[in-house]
C-alpha cells in the first residue's frame, strides 16, 4: 500500500491503495465518485473517461501511481471547470439534445466531448468523429452526440 494525495475535482483527497490500482477503482471505491463507469476494463469503450490535467484519459487502465500531482476531473466536477455551479455546456447540450438512452456511457462521452472542446473550440464533423470514435454507445445515439457537441461549441 502507498499513500497518495490526489487532486480530484479541485480538492486534495488522500487515499491508501496499492500503486497498481486503476484510477477508476480509486475514484469509485475509495472516493465514492461513482459517476465514472466501468465498461470493458481494457480502455476500449470510453465509459471510464476522466480528465487528467484537462486531457481525456481512460481511468480503468491508468494506475493511480501514474497520476502524480496531476489534476483529475470526473463527471461530478466537470461543471466547476466551466465556472458553473450547475452544468457544463456539454452537459446542458446533452440534455437539450436528449442524447442519453440507457445512459451508461454518457459520463465518458461527455468527458471526451468536453476534452475535445478544450482543445478544438469549433470542431468540424471530422474532428468530432475522430475525438469520439473510441467511445462506444451501445444505444447508437451518435448523431445526437454529434449535434450536442456542435451545440456546446457555440456556447
Amino acid at each position: 500500500m502507498a499513500t497518495y494525495n490526489l487532486k480530484v475535482n479541485g480538492k486534495i483527497r488522500r487515499v491508501d491503495v496499492d500503486p497498481a490500482t486503476p484510477l477508476l477503482w480509486v475514484l469509485r471505491d475509495h472516493l465514492d465518485l461513482s459517476g465514472t463507469k466501468y465498461g470493458c476494463g481494457v480502455a476500449q469503450c470510453g465509459a471510464c473517461t476522466v480528465h487528467l490535467d484537462g486531457t481525456a484519459v481512460r481511468s480503468c487502465q491508468l494506475p493511480v501511481s501514474v497520476v502524480g500531482k496531476g489534476a483529475v476531473t470526473t463527471i461530478e466536477g466537470l461543471a466547476a471547470t466551466a465556472g458553473s455551479a450547475s452544468l457544463h455546456p456539454v452537459q446542458k447540450a446533452w440534455l437539450d439534445h436528449d442524447v442519453a438512452q440507457c445512459g451508461y456511457c454518457q459520463a465518458g462521452q461527455i468527458m471526451s466531448a468536453a476534452s475535445l472542446l478544450n482543445t478544438t473550440p469549433n470542431p468540424s464533423d471530422a474532428d468530432i468523429e475522430a475525438a469520439m470514435s473510441s467511445n462506444i454507445c451501445r444505444c447508437g445515439t451518435y448523431l445526437r452526440i454529434k449535434d450536442a457537441i456542435k451545440s456546446a461549441a457555440k456556447k
